[in-house]
């Protein structure tokens, strides 16, 4: 329900009780400020186990995550009318439910080298039209 890193190093003291000891952690994180204040930061300095990846700026896209996010988004939060926060939870559980039972990896359909030239491609055109503005 909440954001704040209380609610996120509760989520990784579950996450250690819950993973054997003898393996490390990897957790993927976007760079919101939850997941690297000072609390934070010293809880994991504890906890050498886990490793911390951080996507970059702008870059949800590259964490699967985010998109299975996304999905749950498209396909329900956008479509569903919730009266109350317990009704949206529930939603959601339910939803997940109904995924687990036939869960499906996401797959990349590009290279990496397209995806690349395709943000090359785009990049150029967004330049151009920034400069094309400011000369009008």
């Amino acid at each position: 329900r909440r954001h704040r890193a209380i609610e996120f190093k509760k989520f990784l003291t579950r996450i250690d009780k819950a993973v054997p000891t003898g393996l490390d952690v990897h957790l993927v994180c976007d760079n919101y400020a939850t997941h690297n204040t000072a609390d934070i930061r010293t809880w994991l300095a504890r906890h050498p186990r886990f490793h911390v990846h951080f996507t970059p700026t702008g870059s949800s896209w590259m964490n699967q995550v985010e998109r299975w996010f996304g999905l749950l988004t498209d396909k329900l939060i956008r479509r569903g009318v919730h009266t109350s926060v317990k009704a949206l939870e529930d939603d959601i559980t339910a939803w997940i439910d109904t995924w687990n039972e036939n869960p499906r990896p996401f797959t990349w359909t590009k290279t990496a080298d397209e995806i690349l030239n395709s943000l090359a491609d785009y990049l150029t055109k967004v330049g151009t039209a920034g400069q094309k503005t400011k000369q009008n």
